[in-house]
């Protein structure tokens, strides 16, 4: 099929190919964009907005801060935050439990992106420990979100969703943001405050772009 087309035209007007990435595609205002308009639990809430990958995103980083504030770290910090990028560049938000359904090319699409993602902005890649304190905190985050936004039981969220983790009672972002707890956000107060951070996490001299020599050179840009 050579005339199928698999690239979509982002905001900026730079066009990414899901097939063929490369980490010259986007501008982080697209993929702040395309967080904050990508939706956790398939776009289901109690409230009147979904909740945002982007504000799920905010929320996790938040648990880092609140529970290692001896760890300083822009490399750390910026990983945290961008561990669902990918889904923002496909605009997909796959409920967990669909992805062994979706087979081998669902998961290379996605592990493309990904490994893109951490090419321009440098991440680090998780040890075996670090992965576990992330995964925790995603999953705690996944549980308060279950309860608090979506409407599932504590007890659906133990013996349905099989996430060990109490929900907690406290919206982490509160004392960030204000706001009603647990309110999902508008997307575009979404995307400000998701760029918000991703650039003040670039611009710090820990967290610059250091890009193997091989891609140091952008090519022009596609259109």
């Amino acid at each position: 099929m050579p005339d199928a087309r698999a690239w979509v035209r982002l905001l900026s007007g730079k066009r990414l190919d899901l097939l063929d990435p490369t980490p010259f595609d986007w501008e982080d205002e697209d993929l702040a964009l395309g967080l904050a308009r990508t939706y956790r639990w398939g776009g289901h809430s109690a409230w009147p907005l979904p909740l945002s990958v982007a504000q799920h995103s905010l929320f996790v980083l938040r648990l880092r801060r609140l529970w290692f504030p001896e760890a300083q770290d822009p490399f750390a910090d910026l990983r945290e935050l961008l561990h669902d990028a990918d889904e923002g560049l496909l605009g997909f938000d796959c409920i967990s439990v669909l992805k062994p359904f979706l087979g081998d090319a669902y998961r290379q699409l996605a592990a493309r992106l990904a490994a893109v993602i951490a090419i321009r902005y440098n991440l680090p890649a998780w040890t075996d420990k670090q992965q576990r304190m992330h995964k925790k905190a995603d999953r705690i985050a996944a549980a308060s979100e279950a309860v608090h936004i979506v409407g599932w039981t504590e007890a659906e969220v133990r013996h349905v969703l099989r996430i060990p983790f109490k929900p907690l009672a406290v919206d982490a972002l509160v004392d960030v943001y204000g706001g009603v707890p647990w309110e999902p956000w508008p997307p575009q107060l979404a995307a400000e405050r998701f760029l918000v951070e991703l650039q003040a996490l670039t611009a710090c001299g820990k967290a610059s772009v250091t890009l193997p020599p091989k891609l140091a050179k952008a090519p022009a840009a596609k259109r």
